[in-house]
């Protein structure tokens, strides 16, 4: 195994990039890197921006994670796997539900079998908000996910890898998420919006990798990691780009939810909370819990405790979702 080694499925998309970008600034003793995705235009792209000239220890794996022995193969001699690979288009997830299974869980399975096979020591998966309390099929086949991530922990024998998942919403300004829509909407009469009370949390690209570089540090193994984070109203994001725009409501979608949810009623059983994030445990609780409560001074959550953008102490008012508005275009 190489030292400070890491694979990165779904390393061509809007994180992977960020991931490596921030990777390669923050490390340098870095000895493989190895960008794992089935888009090969995007794997061109990217390599033209890291040349093997400047960065050897850059590899770009064409694969697909349904593909078992293709992610055995990229993953020989990795130290870490960040598993960022996932069809994640509720409406075309949908309309396919089988192919959502067979990447969502299927490839999900082979990327643990793979980490197993190879002896690696950290693997870190990617959750999202639709995971906690499903109602679409996204959501369930990363459910399926984040369990099949927790309970390998149970199979690892005497091998000292440690399975760990981080769970967030929709970040600001990606695929998917409501603030492209709107930009895309600027010049029209009016911007569409399901239901005048939906609210979302609101994260980051780079808050996001943070999460991951830390899990990949910090993470005891069994747990889903979930930050905290301010919310805001989406009819306040539709005021703080356009004031005078009409509002259209236009009732909400199948699969959609009102506000986003993170962590259950019924998870509040099992999660701790530290002074960033909280921590959802699984089946070796009490030693996860031992670990979290000495380290980093972790404390239990009340019973029924419900982590829901809605019921957020902590909102984004117009002005700073100008600021955060301002700040994001500034980077494109």
């Amino acid at each position: 195994m190489s030292k400070n080694s890491y694979l990165i499925t779904g390393g061509t998309g809007s994180f992977g990039n960020a991931f490596v970008e921030n990777l390669i600034k923050s490390k340098k003793n870095i000895s493989k890197l190895v960008i794992f995705s089935r888009d090969e235009l995007k794997q061109s792209i990217m390599s033209a921006k890291y040349p093997h000239s400047k960065y050897p220890y850059i590899r770009f794996y064409i694969g697909d994670i349904r593909d078992y022995e293709r992610i055995l193969t990229a993953s020989e001699g990795i130290e870490n796997i960040v598993h960022a690979a996932a069809l994640k288009q509720v409406p075309s997830t949908e309309y396919n539900p089988f192919e959502a299974i067979q990447t969502n869980i299927i490839g999900s399975q082979n990327v643990i079998k793979a980490a197993l096979a190879n002896n690696v020591k950290k693997v870190v998966a990617l959750s999202t908000d639709k995971a906690c309390a499903p109602i679409n099929l996204y959501g369930a086949t990363k459910l399926c996910s984040d369990k099949l991530f927790i309970s390998a922990n149970n199979i690892k024998g005497k091998r000292s890898i440690k399975f760990s998942v981080v769970r967030y919403g929709n970040v600001f300004g990606s695929r998917g998420s409501v603030f492209p829509l709107f930009k895309s909407l600027i010049n029209e009469k009016s911007f569409p919006i399901t239901e005048k009370n939906m609210t979302r949390f609101n994260i980051s690209l780079e808050e996001g990798v943070s999460l991951v570089f830390w899990a990949l540090q910090n993470s005891y193994g069994g747990e889903i990691l979930v930050p905290k984070l301010k919310s805001f109203k989406i009819i306040d994001l539709a005021k703080a780009m356009s004031p005078k725009k009409k509002i259209e409501l236009i009732g909400i979608r199948p699969g959609e939810k009102i506000h986003e949810q993170m962590i259950s009623k019924s998870d509040s059983y099992n999660t701790i909370e530290m002074k960033n994030s909280y921590a959802i445990l699984g089946t070796n609780s009490k030693l996860i819990k031992k670990y979290y409560f000495k380290k980093f001074k972790a404390k239990k959550v009340k019973e029924g405790f419900e982590y829901s953008s809605n019921l957020n102490s902590d909102f984004l008012k117009i002005n700073q979702l100008k600021k955060i508005i301002q700040n994001y275009e500034k980077k494109l």
